[in-house]
């Protein structure tokens, strides 16, 4: 009877053990909606249609490296489910959008959606739903605001600092010059003008000698170049999306308009962009980047192109390695599986935030080299460190250092 009792008492010590450890387990996974113990399911909004479609294969992109994730055996042994719906870059649509993922589609975060007046849509929304709205595909300043907006980060460099990189440059190397500025109007383009106005500083009312808007419903930008042109102006700062962008540079060629020519970083694809436009009609404009280029030879023997163009051929061969959107989505969703894996088996909502307002010195090796990805508490913005460019033959030259230029929030 005693060694019966024994048996007893060591099964039962043992049974015991097992559900303290059991509960234990279970006590250090924590989910918010959107996660299991098999799935992360990830939201995210893209103008696969619209003015701004140019920019959907950012999205395809993602999900195809999401798909690679997958294969070798997702993030913490979790599947990525990742929903992504067409906005055709309207606001409303935005909204419509963002709400179907977050209340029907239940995910536990909305990652890169595109543009500012998208975003910007749906900013209070995200913030009052504590939904994150993380590595938001726009460089608009306010997104670096983690005070009033704790639930929304950016990703890319900021627009602000940008064209006061350009502006600087001006400054130093041109400062007679008579700039001619074509912007879309709205917060986007209106963010890229602030920047290069305050750049500027008290030069920029006798230097910046004509302001031309244009709506995303407009067909053409045909005439506002033309109008551009006749104000004499030396020096062009393009603050367009691509589909514009190619259009000016044409427009330009083609009325025999040869300033020197500046172009926003988001519309500096050799694929979407110059390539459409013509390559000689794109010689000599300037842009600044942060990523490296495929069709730049110097990165012909780099182990993150070779990464880049491995993934690509496997799991997205029919994406334009030429367009910039190809990289874009690459390096930010590797960035994004970095902070989920610094999760671990807390994939709550504010523990996502907490991750991704970690990160120190990160590095995807898409990134140029000397940048690198530093987040806090009160830092919002990933990237902030640029380097100039030139569009020579059919690819962008760096030139310069990399530069450091953080607009505030």
């Amino acid at each position: 009877m005693p060694a019966v009792t024994g048996k007893f008492a060591a099964a039962s010590l043992a049974l015991a053990l097992f559900a303290a450890t059991t509960s234990i387990a279970s006590a250090q996974k924590k989910y918010d909606t959107g996660a299991t113990d098999t799935e992360i399911k990830i939201g995210n909004i893209m103008p696969y249609s619209g003015p701004a479609s140019a920019y959907g294969i950012i999205g395809r992109t993602e999900a195809a490296y999401f798909k690679k994730i997958n294969d070798e055996g997702g993030i913490n042994g979790r599947k990525i489910n990742f929903i992504s719906y067409d906005d055709a870059y309207s606001p409303p649509k935005t909204v419509e959008q963002a709400r179907k993922l977050v209340e029907s589609d239940e995910v536990l975060f909305i990652f890169n959606s595109l543009g500012t007046p998208p975003n910007s849509a749906i900013h209070k929304y995200m913030n009052t739903k504590k939904v994150p709205q993380l590595f938001v595909a726009t460089g608009a300043t306010k997104w670096n605001d983690p005070q009033n907006f704790p639930w929304t980060m950016g990703w890319q460099p900021n627009y602000q600092s940008e064209t006061q990189i350009y502006a600087k440059w001006l400054l130093k190397n041109k400062p007679d010059a008579k700039i001619a500025v074509l912007y879309q109007n709205d917060d986007y383009g209106k963010d890229y003008l602030k920047g290069l106005k305050d750049g500027l500083g008290a030069k920029a009312s006798s230097m910046i000698v004509a302001e031309e808007s244009y709506e995303t419903s407009e067909p053409t930008i045909d005439s506002h170049i033309v109008r551009l042109k006749s104000t004499g102006a030396d020096v062009f700062m393009n603050i367009t999306t691509p589909k514009f962008a190619a259009q000016a540079i044409k427009k330009n060629a083609e009325i025999g308009w040869k300033p020197l020519h500046f172009l926003n970083n988001v519309s500096a694809s050799v694929g979407s962009v110059m390539k459409p436009a013509g390559f000689e009609n794109g010689q000599d404009i300037i842009s600044a980047d942060y990523l490296k280029d495929v069709s730049d030879p110097e990165w012909k023997n780099d182990a993150g192109m070779k990464e880049f163009l491995a993934f690509m051929d496997k799991y997205f061969p029919d994406g334009d390695k030429l367009d910039k959107g190809t990289i874009v989505g690459f390096a930010v969703a590797q960035t994004l599986v970095h902070v989920l894996k610094n999760c671990g088996d807390d994939l709550t909502r504010e523990n996502i935030m907490k991750q991704a307002a970690s990160m120190k010195d990160y590095r995807t090796e898409a990134l140029l080299p000397g940048i690198k990805i530093n987040t806090g508490p009160n830092d919002f913005a990933p990237i902030s460190q640029l380097q100039l460019e030139k569009f020579k033959g059919e690819r962008w030259e760096l030139f310069g250092d990399v530069i450091s230029a953080d607009a505030g929030g």
